[in-house]
């Protein structure tokens, strides 16, 4: 954990002490969300929990605050650390967050992502008679 906040440089902006933020500006701020508007959507589906309760999109995160962002396949655990009113480069976004995302999390992503490549169409649609046929011989049904 960092004992001071960053620098000018290293925060991209002209610093100055926040003592919050909304919580859909800063997962988007710590590259959590693409967008603002995927941050506030996924708070509005109770896809974000802040401090263990259910949060809005204008919930208010301080530093030292517990936040569980669930994204696609992935289920995130952060901590954080620091606050910032812009979107930070991805290099610096451990010095605003601490991820304590279990490394099963990661696994579990991962082998959804193969499975999907696996049993996926190049070219869309539903699966034929014969793609069905050879997905229930690959998985041994």
């Amino acid at each position: 954990m960092p004992d001071q906040p960053p620098s000018k440089a290293q925060a991209g902006t002209s610093y100055r002490e926040i003592e919050h933020m909304r919580l859909d500006r800063w997962l988007w701020a710590v590259r959590i969300y693409k967008t603002r508007s995927d941050a506030a959507e996924a708070c509005r589906g109770s896809a974000v929990r802040l401090n263990e309760g259910i949060a809005k999109p204008s919930s208010k995160v301080r530093t030292g605050d517990h936040i569980v962002a669930r994204t696609k396949a992935l289920t995130r655990t952060l901590h954080v650390l620091g606050l910032t009113e812009n979107r930070i480069g991805a290099p610096l976004v451990s010095q605003y967050i601490d991820d304590q995302t279990p490394e099963i999390e990661y696994e579990k992503a991962r082998e959804k992502r193969a499975n999907a490549r696996v049993y996926g169409r190049s070219d869309g649609g539903r699966p034929t008679k014969k793609d069905r046929r050879a997905i229930e011989k690959l998985i041994g049904q």
